[in-house]
């Protein structure tokens, strides 16, 4: 089997000018602060995606939904590649739940620039960048 990068769809849901991240566990990046999102499967846009993952693991419904940037996240320890589309998404509706408890801790709202401390790779990677959602 060819070893080729997946795609990855991270959701930047805003709220109120704030960010929402979920505390990983039990996949690559446990124990770390990612966005909504998922793998884009075959077929599908990356709004469609975005909205079917935000929509699965946290309840909410999202509008205007629009591009932000791509990274390339090379997961060294467990010898994974990930192309990873970041959009950006605005809260519509719904009460913030845990859908997914066997693959999120939890869901919190956070301050562009004042995110917990360790992030999944592909947000650091996002930061190394100048990129701001908000502007």
């Amino acid at each position: 089997m060819e070893n080729r990068p997946k795609v990855g769809i991270g959701v930047m849901v805003i709220k109120d000018s704030k960010i929402l991240l979920g505390k990983r566990i039990n996949a690559h990046g446990e124990g770390t602060w990612s966005y909504p999102g998922g793998h884009l499967e075959f077929g599908e846009s990356w709004e469609a995606c975005s909205q079917r993952e935000v929509l699965e693991e946290t309840n909410l419904k999202i509008k205007n939904i629009r591009f932000g940037m791509v990274t390339n996240d090379i997961f060294k320890k467990e010898q994974k590649h990930y192309i990873t589309i970041f959009m950006i998404a605005d809260f519509d509706s719904g009460d913030l739940k845990l859908m997914e408890p066997n693959k999120c801790e939890k869901w919190q709202w956070f301050e562009w620039g004042k995110f917990p401390e360790l992030l999944f790779l592909p947000i650091s990677n996002q930061l190394q960048s100048e990129f701001n959602p908000f502007h």
